[in-house]
Order: C-alpha cells, then sequence, then structure tokens
C-alpha cells in the first residue's frame, strides 16, 4: 500500500530584452519548463488512488476538485498535466525551493511516488476550473496590456507568448488564468529574488515594478 506523506549590460533595455529571448529559446530547446510530455493516463486504481488523495489530503489547501479558495494556495483545477507533474517531483526532490515549497510541499510530496504523482497531475488537470465571478480592477487594465503585450522598453516580453492569449498555457507552461492574485503575487516575487530558480522568468520578474506586477495578478484573477 502507498504511503503519503546584474551585470550593468543587462540594465539597458535592448540587451536585456535579448537576454530574456535567449532564456526562453534554451528553455524550449531542452523540453521546455516542464520537461517530457505525460502522454498515457495512469490506470484505473491508480486514478482512483489519486482522487481519494486529493480529496481527502490535498484538498485541504487545494479545495477537492483544486478550486482553492484559500488565496495562499493556488487553484489546480484545469492545470496542465505535464506542468504539475513537474512540479510535483520539484517538490519531492527539494528543488523548488519558494518559502510554501519549503513549508508544505516538500513533506507533503516526500512519499508520492511517479505513478500517484502522474495520476493527481491528470486528475486535476481534468477539474474544471470554476471562475472566480470578480470583474477587473482599474489596475487591471494595465495588467492586460502588460499581459497581452509586455514592456517593449523595460525589455518584459508578454505574458502571452508562453501562457497564451487566454492565460491557459500549454503542455510546457502553466495556466495562470483565475489563478489568485496573492497567489500570482508570491510566486512572481520568488522568482524576482530567484529563490524559485527559472532562468526565464527570472528574467521577466526582475524588470517588473510591484504595482506592475499587481497590475497583472489582478487582471489573470479576474480572467475565465
Amino acid at each position: 500500500m502507498r504511503s503519503l506523506v546584474t551585470d550593468r549590460n543587462l540594465r539597458r533595455p535592448a540587451l536585456r530584452r535579448h537576454w530574456v529571448y535567449a532564456c526562453l529559446a534554451g528553455a524550449l530547446a531542452v523540453g521546455g519548463v516542464a520537461g517530457p510530455t505525460l502522454s498515457d493516463e495512469p490506470d484505473a486504481d491508480s486514478m482512483t488512488y489519486a482522487r481519494n488523495l486529493a480529496i481527502g489530503v490535498c484538498g485541504t489547501c487545494h479545495g477537492g476538485t483544486g478550486n482553492s479558495t484559500q488565496p495562499k494556495f493556488p487553484r489546480l483545477a484545469g492545470q496542465n498535466a505535464n506542468y504539475l507533474r513537474t512540479q510535483l517531483k520539484a517538490f519531492r526532490e527539494q528543488t523548488r525551493g519558494d518559502p510554501d515549497a519549503l513549508g508544505y510541499m516538500w513533506g507533503m510530496a516526500s512519499q508520492l511516488d511517479d505513478t500517484t504523482i502522474d495520476a493527481l497531475a491528470v486528475y486535476y488537470s481534468k477539474q474544471r476550473a470554476e471562475p472566480v465571478h470578480r470583474s477587473e480592477s482599474a489596475a487591471a487594465g494595465r495588467g492586460r496590456q502588460i499581459y497581452l503585450h509586455g514592456i517593449e522598453s523595460e525589455g518584459v516580453p508578454a505574458c502571452a507568448s508562453c501562457h497564451g492569449p487566454d492565460g491557459h498555457g500549454t503542455a510546457d507552461f502553466p495556466r495562470i488564468a483565475g489563478q489568485h492574485a496573492q497567489y500570482v503575487l508570491k510566486q512572481l516575487g520568488s522568482f524576482k529574488s530567484n529563490m524559485r530558480k527559472v532562468a526565464v522568468m527570472h528574467g521577466v520578474a526582475q524588470n517588473l515594478r510591484i504595482e506592475e506586477i499587481e497590475s497583472v495578478a489582478d487582471y489573470l484573477e479576474a480572467q475565465p
């Protein structure tokens, strides 16, 4: 039975922009942020076990179907299975270093085997992401512009170039539409400080001012 438990040159917008794009190209060249695609669905027993685990344990923070109502914890419903699998393995291997990873997920994921991780990833990917039902704030209008078009003068690429115009992501990049603004703020802060070491996102976040990050977070939370 399974058990659970900066270089000065980078401040120049043109050079900084090329550096961000180079990091992105490098990440994609080695298979993207999330690694090999999860192509085969786990067997029925594994999926039943994962469902019970998601509802009985993970649901305490993330909600039984992944629609977390607590802004501190991310919404997982409708998230890309490949991305979820990679993050769960990073928690298990203690290579993802943001504060909540250390405080919660390192311990929670430490006893998960690969089959259970795959089944959890598939389970959450199949759940319907429930809309937040909140209107965009005034600041979210600026966030929308940054998300769709970036800030060329500061070397910030459009978020939509990786996460898609609707924020639903791809196999390699996460769904961020409808994510709690508080969680988005926290993760962008971790990318900015390089506590969560993802070169592409560090390159983006370090060029954003706090008010710009807040605007993007507000915009994303209101998206379906």
